[in-house]
């Protein structure tokens, strides 16, 4: 292994390296979305032959997929029996152009800590019929906390900030009166939180649900669903394909606005199922809980390697960041891991650091993620 100060050489090509099989991953997709999909969802949907794909969303072999799919999230988040499950196209990003339209009242407080959650506080201000939002920001590798505000009618923050590796726990700001908007894309199905500390708390299936993208999943309590009711009934105009009471009222008929990606709905269907006869979330989470743990003991512990947030109650047990010496280059390593079958450990493209981001989704068997340190050790051992 390279000590530290060493320098290596980078090139504009790959470096030829070779890892030995014995110590490769028996899956090497490690990516923070598109994240591995389970081959067992695969072989279910191509099973599924002439029955689901190719059929109309409102015919009943897709509606009975779609209820299925809906009542796992349910049990999975333990959610009341008064919560609907929301499903519309376009995923999350969409999603923030539809809160703007149909959720935020007049005024929304944003936590922006990373690039996902400053999205959404961009959008907000530049939404003519709000007024200026609350926007807290803090470093990235940290979070800011929520502050309780009688101007406030909705709070908006990330669950886990896919771009930095920074979890933060859902709870209500103390004497807060409005709703609390949650945008859980990374952190559903393998962060723990309780449906009693969130109003909407939303969601892409093509991370810790190992789906593909071009969806949404939002759940939404009784006062969630009655904001969207009443937005719907105002003068405000809203663009059809953006209207939450749409996709609310067909989400009740187990169906979309428009035609969905049908994959991406089977199989976060059968990623949900998966995890329920399992364990459910503690299930899910627990495994995440491994997988994390190992990259931060061994990052803890290299010679070149430090974890990106250095506060251990901020640290995402979903997406590890992992920064390095200047002895080593981290895009190398990535190129190499990715020459050798291990895809998907480059760092977020805007952080722009000498860094790997590593997935420890529930899909992700924990003997992969230590396979997966052994491969890093190896790369790093060869290139100096």
């Amino acid at each position: 292994m390279a000590c530290p100060g060493t320098l290596l050489i980078v090139s504009d090509t790959i470096p030829n390296i070779t890892i030995p099989a014995n110590l490769l991953p028996t899956d090497g997709r490690f990516g923070s979305g598109p994240s591995k999909v389970r081959t067992e969802a695969v072989d279910a949907l191509a099973a599924s032959g002439t029955s689901f794909m190719g059929t109309s969303h409102r015919k009943d072999a897709v509606k009975d997929v779609v209820l299925r799919m809906q009542d796992g999230m349910r049990q999975l988040f333990s959610l009341p029996t008064d919560w609907d499950v929301i499903i519309g196209n376009g995923g999350a990003t969409i999603l923030w152009d539809s809160l703007t339209f149909g959720f935020i009242d007049q005024k929304s407080q944003h936590l922006s800590f990373g690039e996902f959650g400053s999205k959404f506080a961009t959008a907000a201000q530049k939404t003519p019929h709000l007024s200026d939002p609350m926007v807290i920001e803090s470093e990235v590798g940290s979070h800011p906390e929520l502050v309780a505000d009688s101007s406030i009618d909705t709070y908006c923050f990330t669950h886990n900030e896919t771009s930095t590796g920074v979890a933060m726990d859902v709870a209500r700001p103390a004497g807060a009166s409005g709703l609390m908007c949650v945008d859980a894309t990374s952190a559903a199905g393998g962060l723990r939180w309780s449906p009693d500390q969130a109003d909407l708390y939303y969601f892409s299936p093509q991370k810790c649900f190992a789906s593909d993208g071009g969806l949404f999943i939002a759940l939404a309590s009784p006062a969630a669903s009655a904001r969207i009711e009443a937005i719907a009934d105002s003068s405000r105009w809203i663009p059809a394909g953006l209207d939450l009471k749409t996709a609310l009222d067909n989400s009740r008929k187990k169906q979309t606005y428009n035609t969905p990606a049908l994959a991406t709905i089977f199989m976060t269907m059968h990623m949900v199922e998966w995890l329920n006869e399992n364990g459910g979330l503690e299930f899910a989470a627990g495994r995440c809980d491994t997988s994390s743990s190992h990259i931060y003991d061994w990052a803890d512990a290299h010679e070149l390697a430090t974890p990106f947030v250095s506060d251990l109650s901020m640290r995402s047990s979903v997406v590890a960041t992992i920064d390095f010496d200047d002895a080593v280059h981290a895009d190398t390593v990535a190129s190499v891991l990715s020459a050798n079958g291990i895809v998907g450990t480059d760092s977020y493209r805007k952080l722009g650091r000498n860094q790997l981001r590593l997935a420890a989704f529930p899909a992700i068997e924990p003997s992969d993620i230590q396979a997966l340190t052994s491969c890093i050790d190896f790369v790093i051992g060869e290139l100096a």
